[in-house]
């Protein structure tokens, strides 16, 4: 039986440069999905406080289905159903082709898709949070929508939304262990096949639950440090 430093080395005897690549692969996924569900977010949140009727209808059964739905469900129903969907549709133009949906992109839009509708939420929480005053002092003084949008309620929004924003990035964190079940080689996986190869469950377990803390503890350092340089800029406002 190999001892635990050699299992925990790099190289071909050990599993850690495998280890890290899965925390390489999991980290670029919830980076590349954060700013793709706040996007996202921010516009169905303002669908659902517009004074169009459809738009807050579409806002609605947006959030209520990705809400709804198991977020491992979403990212089946992602990967397999556009993977069906583009094959069928390139099979009317080339009958033998064959269509495969990249598995990053795919964890990605499912993730995306739940933690906007999670994330649109909060911003409607903040949105209705700001006076309406504040609106109408942009206007009163000579500011456009967008202007007043953009120079007086996003930073107020910003301030409000954070605590709630900071705690859908940690779940983000954790729900993208989900898109091992797609083949994608993040932290979960590659621990899960170094477990089997190895038959050191609870070593590769332990150390992929370390890893997960190691990142939640690193993640909280960060929002703590950017929540204090948004209220030191409020307090300079």
């Amino acid at each position: 039986m190999q001892s635990v430093w050699t299992l925990l080395s790099w190289g071909p005897e050990g599993w850690l440069d495998d280890i890290a690549h899965g925390v390489f692969i999991t980290v670029s996924l919830a980076l590349a999905t954060l700013p793709f569900g706040l996007l996202i977010g921010f516009f169905v949140a303002l669908a659902k406080q517009s004074q169009e009727p459809s738009l807050r209808l579409a806002g609605n059964v947006y959030t209520t289905i990705f809400r709804g739905l198991p977020e491992l469900l979403t990212l089946f129903l992602v990967y397999f159903g556009v993977q069906i969907g583009l094959q069928s549709a390139v099979r009317l133009v080339m009958p033998d082709a064959t269509v495969e949906v990249n598995s990053f992109v795919s964890g990605m839009v499912a993730l995306g898709v739940v933690f906007s509708s999670y994330a649109s939420e909060v911003f409607l929480s903040a949105f209705r949070a700001i006076p309406r005053g504040q609106y109408e002092g942009g206007y009163a003084v000579g500011l456009s929508g967008g202007q007043t949008m953009r120079l007086v309620i996003l930073p107020q929004l910003v301030r409000i939304a954070l605590p709630g924003l900071a705690n859908l990035w940690l779940i983000l964190l954790k729900d993208t262990a989900l898109v091992s079940a797609i083949g994608l080689s993040d932290i979960l996986r590659q621990t899960n096949i170094a477990s089997r190869v190895s038959k050191e469950a609870f070593l590769f377990y332990g150390l992929a639950c370390l890893i997960y803390l190691v990142l939640a503890i690193i993640s909280s350092v960060g929002i703590n440090a950017i929540e204090r340089s948004v209220g030191r800029q409020a307090v300079q406002r």
